[in-house]
């Protein structure tokens, strides 16, 4: 009996995780990590346009379609980029292919290049 009641008390944390809310901040978006999201995955490349860059925190801002391997619908949103240097050879407006993946509790930029 106690088993049981340990695992639906896990089974309740692990619901309760998953399922918070995307905020909004203007057309910024910011959500939480989906647990359907497929981990191990090469993902597949996802166009997107450079809205803002922030070198000295290594981020951008990415207006993109949807990303199929973290099933996340299109949106603007911030990313950290896993390699800041990346970041050096873009500008605000440029058409982009990416890839995003789920790493220590975050989604990250792992590859970017601009389209021309």
């Amino acid at each position: 009996m106690k088993t049981n009641i340990n695992a639906l008390l896990v089974a309740a944390a692990l619901f309760a995780g998953s399922s918070g809310l995307a905020m909004a901040a203007s057309d910024v978006q910011t959500l939480p990590l989906s647990a359907t999201a497929t981990p191990g995955v090469s993902a597949k490349l996802t166009s997107g346009e450079v809205r803002k860059i922030d070198t000295e925190q290594g981020k951008l801002t990415i207006k993109h379609e949807a990303i199929e391997n973290l099933q996340m619908p299109g949106m603007t949103m911030v990313f950290k980029a896993t390699d800041p240097a990346m970041l050096q050879k873009l500008q605000v407006g440029d058409n982009i292919q990416f890839a995003a993946e789920k790493a220590n509790g975050a989604i990250v930029v792992t590859n970017i290049q601009a389209v021309e």
